[in-house]
């Protein structure tokens, strides 16, 4: 849907059905009411989540940074890895914990109340469940054990951390519930969806495809696992076109605006250029895609600068100024990544429906279409034997991860957690590195502190609290 609701600028005010005078309502203030509608809690957490996936805050998303798409310029602190003095880790933490998922729990535990129609209260449950399984996918592949099971309990003021695979096969088996409770032939949110419009159609789609990510997640851990979740999400059905895009509109004015344009553009920042990484890839490649994702340079070309080292502003390419309007809109999840993800399901041999050189093509067809470029485009690219899956380099894991990694460009955090399990493309630590390349988050200073006892034990069971710990599905 290609409009946002400011569901929260007025809640229904609070009234009594008794004709005798209540005095305890003179305490109660209409403007500013103790409850509000469990549509608003909703509409509030998918603003959030697709904010914090989107972001070029460097207090709160570094991915594009760390996956080499942009480099900073003056302030390369995050481009060499330096976590801790923004507290980013922090920052990401508490914005899917406090934010996301409370206002999802709280929309559930109002939906009962709000909702009459027994038939519409189950579509949305189901709804707000998926995206809980959604928030929580993003944690445990970011940080490994991590509280589940006692995190949104108000009893439990410091929860433990629960093993990052068990939380993981839990979330499989909530999103095989979402899914088989989705029917549709009732309604859910409405307008206060602001990604599907209530589209209950739409939503199991995007659920069957988000399962075809989790799935393939965990392919080099629990193939059997990956195997049978991948082609049940294909029976199912998963996106066929780019018009099934779970694509979130933001507003040409603010408050609703792309995160980007805040970050780059409304905050007069000129802290990012191109990095040399992609640029260097997609000029080798031919891509057509270069001139939506970056402008041109001081000398009328393309170029970036090197990962981790000041770069002049004025003298680099520099994201896209479509990228950076206001208005641009945000993908949770699009047709190109479920191609590439059905691409390596058929690589390691999952009945998904054709062969890996056919989603290939398909997955880089649909994003030069979704980014400009025509089918004209897209055949010309592929007949490079470069790109050509029959003649690309190295294994399946590089020819699709080059090209997944290039088709992901501006969802840096996605790109991060393909990259991990994949390893391509091969990318070299930045020039001032604090570490390796990140492979994990780092658990919040504040867990740190109060939480000590179970971020201790949370700490020695993944192998140790620090950025080069392999989470359980990073094999290689």
């Amino acid at each position: 849907m290609k409009k946002i609701i400011i569901i929260l600028a007025g809640f229904a005010m609070l009234g009594v059905t008794s004709c005798k005078k209540d005095l305890t309502t003179l305490n109660v203030d209409p403007k500013n009411p103790s409850t509000a509608p469990s549509y608003a809690f909703f509409t509030n957490a998918q603003h959030t989540l697709i904010n914090t996936l989107t972001s070029a805050n460097v207090n709160l998303n570094i991915f594009r940074l760390i996956v080499q798409y942009w480099e900073e310029t003056t302030y390369t602190d995050e481009s060499n890895y330096d976590i801790a003095t923004r507290d980013i880790n922090d920052a990401m933490w508490n914005s899917l914990y406090s934010s996301v998922l409370r206002d999802l729990q709280e929309a559930k535990n109002l939906i009962p109340k709000d909702v009459t129609d027994p038939n519409i209260q189950k579509n949305e449950l189901a709804i707000a469940d998926l995206m809980q399984v959604m928030a929580f996918y993003y944690l445990v592949t970011s940080y490994g054990n991590i509280p589940y099971t006692e995190a949104l309990d108000i009893n439990k003021p410091f929860p433990k951390f629960d093993d990052a695979k068990t939380v993981y096969n839990n979330l499989l088996v909530r999103l095989n519930t979402d899914i088989g409770n989705m029917n549709t032939a009732n309604a859910s949110f409405g307008d206060a969806d602001i990604l599907y419009g209530g589209d209950v159609a739409k939503w199991k789609k995007f659920a069957n495809s988000f399962k075809l990510k989790m799935a393939l997640t965990i392919a080099d851990d629990d193939n059997a696992t990956a195997k049978t979740a991948a082609e049940a999400a294909v029976t199912a059905g998963v996106f066929t076109s780019n018009s099934d895009n779970a694509e979130f509109g933001y507003l040409s004015s603010p408050p609703n605006t792309n995160p980007i344009w805040v970050d780059l553009v409304q905050s007069g920042r000129k802290d990012f250029v191109a990095n040399s990484t992609i640029i260097n890839t997609m000029m080798g490649l031919n891509d057509p895609r270069m001139p939506a994702y970056f402008t041109l340079d001081a000398n009328n070309g393309y170029s970036g600068g090197d990962p981790g080292a000041s770069s002049n502003y004025a003298t680099f390419s520099k994201p896209a100024v479509a990228i950076t309007a206001p208005d641009f809109p945000a993908l949770f999840m699009d047709y190109s990544e479920v191609e590439f993800l059905l691409a390596e399901a058929s690589a390691r041999g999952y009945s998904v429906g054709a062969t890996a050189a056919t989603h290939y093509a398909n997955a880089i067809t649909a994003s030069i279409e979704y980014w400009g470029g025509t089918a004209g485009d897209a055949t010309a690219y592929l007949a490079q034997p470069s790109v050509n899956y029959a003649t690309a380099a190295g294994t399946y894991k590089q020819k699709i991860g080059i090209q997944e990694w290039l088709g992901l460009y501006n969802r840096g955090w996605d790109a991060w957690i393909v990259w991990r399990r994949l390893d391509y493309p091969q990318l070299a630590p930045a020039v001032d590195a604090l570490s390796a390349i990140p492979l994990r988050f780092p658990y919040p200073v504040n867990e740190q502190n109060v939480n000590g006892t179970n971020y201790n034990a949370a700490a020695t069971a993944i192998g140790g609290d620090l950025v080069n710990t392999k989470l359980w599905f990073d094999k290689f």
